[in-house]
């Protein structure tokens, strides 16, 4: 009988959940770093996003800014603590991305393809995280 790793069953259903944390975290410390990189860029250069129409949920872009890179900060934390196991680390991402993924929406006139992305992003963290999540409640 061989063995296959301390992480896979026979069917490689804990193989595939370890798999998926792994996207998960990664994905949210990349999403957490780019929202520090875009809240830096917020605050240094203003001129750097273009305001269009008028938006009902328009915002200074500076304190948009310092907000979205506390946001990234938190995320980036959160992505780590994913990858390093922490049984907390998998609802805060979830908790996370759905902020982020709203922070996002009210960025929208100023870089709505960059924003777009970064909801698709979080929705894909949302999908992953609750993949890792389930199985583990359902087994309890």
């Amino acid at each position: 009988m061989t063995t296959t790793g301390p992480r896979q069953t026979r069917d490689g259903s804990a193989g595939t959940a370890y798999g998926v944390s792994v996207f998960a975290g990664v994905l949210l410390a990349t999403l957490g770093s780019f929202q520090v990189l875009q809240g830096v860029a917020a605050v240094l250069e203003d001129d750097i996003f273009v305001t269009g129409l008028a938006y009902t949920y328009e915002i200074d872009l500076t304190t948009w800014g310092w907000v979205t890179m506390l946001l990234g900060a938190v995320g980036l934390a959160v992505g780590i603590g994913i990858l390093k196991g922490q049984s907390w680390a998998a609802s805060a991402g979830i908790g996370f991305a759905v902020l982020s993924a709203v922070g996002q929406f009210a960025f929208m006139p100023y870089y709505p393809f960059w924003a777009a992305l970064i909801i698709a992003l979080d929705v894909l963290v949302i999908w992953a995280l609750a993949q890792q999540i389930a199985p583990a409640r359902g087994a309890a």
